[in-house]
């Protein structure tokens, strides 16, 4: 796990570096510029908006005498596009994204939950119920 951690914030800042430069070098530095100070405001943006869309499904549900269940998982998953989307690159943004928009979310989530179900069945994680 801290190789795959290390991997993930040495590798991907790198690579986002040399996208950026890429696309520096096609249509200029300023324009490169302005366009990652958009997504970020775009993406701050949308993370507002879903964030509270997301909340008022947790309390409908909640009200209502329903598990949360994926409601908490958009939630996180809200969180984890905006920041994304926050943190300059095109590659993390087009991933936060994706994890903002509810049609994308719905794969990832779907995604998420099939891993998990994997997980347990496998014995790698555990579910204990307290009663």
């Amino acid at each position: 796990m801290l190789w795959r951690l290390l991997a993930l914030f040495t590798i991907v800042p790198l690579v986002e570096l040399f996208v950026i430069i890429e696309i520096g070098t096609r249509i200029g530095a300023v324009p490169t510029v302005l366009l990652v100070v958009v997504t970020g405001a775009a993406g701050a943006w949308l993370t507002r908006q879903q964030g509270f869309t997301v909340l008022r499904r947790l309390q409908y549900e909640t009200g209502s005498g329903q598990l949360p269940g994926d409601v908490l998982i958009d939630g996180l998953m809200v969180l984890l596009g905006g920041m994304t989307l926050l943190t300059p690159g095109f590659i993390t943004d087009v991933v936060g994204l994706s994890l903002l928009i509810p049609g994308t979310r719905a794969l990832w989530r779907r995604l998420i939950l099939d891993r998990i179900r994997l997980y347990m069945e496998t014995g790698q994680i555990f579910i204990y119920r307290n009663r």
